[in-house]
């Protein structure tokens, strides 16, 4: 947004803070696109419906096509009236049922969704099992081998702390810096599920879905623990492998 457009859209009279939760399966992605249909332009459609003038988000996270939201925070300016208390209710009614506002709150003019980020909290969630269950696949991962637990949470270990995460960053992200801090990598596992936590200051493009791409691979015995720290240093994102799928991953809560 050019800074001129922001002065203007930050002198209407109200910012509004909205949480959201969305199944991602049928969007391609969060961001706003011209030609196919991403979350945001559903949003922004409803909300113009409700609040009269011209809504443009900020968000926390672009998650890409197919990645699912349990706690998004958009924002965004208006000189709509409807009561805060009516906003949630008013537009999930418009909405479709794959998108959910669960919070909607009144906040002050320099909040941004976007640049006042503390951290964040990623899950990404495996089912193993010999075969596919129809009735998992938007949501999960599905790994036909056996995972080996411990191995994967001693793997998860060498990512905490500060590091270049430049061997899990993919090519398009516009970070200046591969540099992040991770304050908790886990893994626990529920029968044959396997949720993984990742809560770190910021992620870089693709990162959880690399970094869970060679964790599978270390749970399934094609890649030892011990390698990781090797490839972390290295600097290098041929050796980490390949990308897990979208499905699996959910922006879980921002923290601000």
């Amino acid at each position: 947004m050019r800074p001129e457009h922001k002065e203007m859209m930050k002198a209407r009279a109200r910012n509004i803070k909205l949480t959201l939760s969305y199944d991602g399966t049928n969007y391609h992605g969060f961001q706003r696109q011209n030609k196919v249909i991403a979350v945001q332009n559903v949003l922004e459609d409803v909300l113009h419906k409700l609040f009269g003038d011209s809504i443009e988000l900020a968000a926390a996270g672009r998650t890409d096509a197919g990645v699912h939201a349990m706690g998004q925070v958009v924002n965004f300016f208006t000189d709509g009236t409807i009561p805060i208390e009516r906003v949630a209710y008013a537009a999930n009614r418009l909405l479709p049922d794959d998108i959910v506002i669960t919070k909607a709150e009144e906040t002050d003019k320099d909040f941004s969704a976007l640049h006042c980020v503390q951290s964040k909290i990623y899950l990404y969630k495996i089912y193993q099992s010999p075969i596919a269950d129809p009735f998992l696949t938007r949501y999960y991962w599905h790994v036909n081998k056996n995972l080996n637990l411990e191995n994967m949470q001693e793997a998860l270990k060498y990512i905490e702390g500060e590091h270049d995460f430049s061997s899990f960053r993919s090519v398009g992200g516009n970070d200046t810096s591969p540099v992040r801090e991770i304050y908790e990598a886990s893994c626990k596992q529920e029968g044959n599920i396997f949720i993984f936590k990742f809560w770190g200051s910021g992620f870089l493009y693709h990162m959880v879905r690399n970094i869970m791409g060679l964790v599978a691979n270390i749970g399934l015995g094609r890649v030892d623990k011990d390698e990781m720290p090797r490839i972390i240093e290295a600097k290098n994102r041929a050796l980490a492998g390949r990308m897990a799928p979208a499905n699996g991953l959910y922006l879980y809560k921002v923290y601000y």
